[in-house]
């Protein structure tokens, strides 16, 4: 079975919404509200390396598919297959990109061959791989800000939400940022 892995960019209070820009009043609080250190994103690499597709909800997969194909940094993701959960786009113009319908073909993709399958922002899709149990692996860089509102990783309201993780890595940087790897106790 391959590993699902979700990574986000989280804020203190649990907020994963634009931390590279977008639509949210703090959009960008990433780079705007925090010093930036190298060593924080050194996960990142390790990901791009483990990581053997990507699975998006529609929302990440508008803003990534015009941006990631013009960037030299994103090209082994670019390259690898890519799946896009939508009830809606019907195909994408990005290169090796396949719509899904449905958590029961997330389910049938992750029975298949291969190695770890990587969520980067769709928090939407989190939600519903969590509630569903298909998520393995937490990648959380947590940022030392609190941003009050936007789309959460962990929804407060959700019956039934109740997860147990294992810290199986743990790193702290001089810019306040923390690495947390939490693996899912199915």
């Amino acid at each position: 079975m391959r590993p699902l892995v979700v990574t986000e960019f989280i804020s203190l209070d649990g907020v994963v919404d634009s931390p590279g820009g977008g639509d949210h009043p703090h959009a960008g609080w990433t780079f705007t509200d925090v010093p930036f250190d190298e060593a924080a994103y050194e996960i990142k690499g390790r990901e791009t390396e483990a990581a053997t597709a990507l699975l998006l909800g529609r929302v990440s997969h508008d803003e990534f598919a015009p941006v990631w194909p013009t960037m030299e940094e994103f090209a082994e993701y670019n390259a690898m297959p890519k799946y896009v959960v939508s009830s809606t786009l019907a195909q994408s113009p990005w290169n090796n990109t396949h719509v899904l319908r449905s958590l029961d073909e997330v389910a049938a993709l992750k029975q298949g061959d291969g190695g770890e399958i990587h969520v980067h922002g769709s928090a939407t899709l989190a939600q519903g791989l969590a509630a569903a149990g298909l998520v393995d692996r937490y990648h959380l860089l947590t940022f030392p800000v609190v941003l009050g509102s936007g789309k959460r990783l962990f929804p407060t309201d959700a019956p039934g939400a109740r997860t147990s993780l294992k810290l199986v890595e743990h790193a702290a940087y001089a810019n306040g940022v923390q690495l947390s790897v939490l693996e899912v106790q199915h």
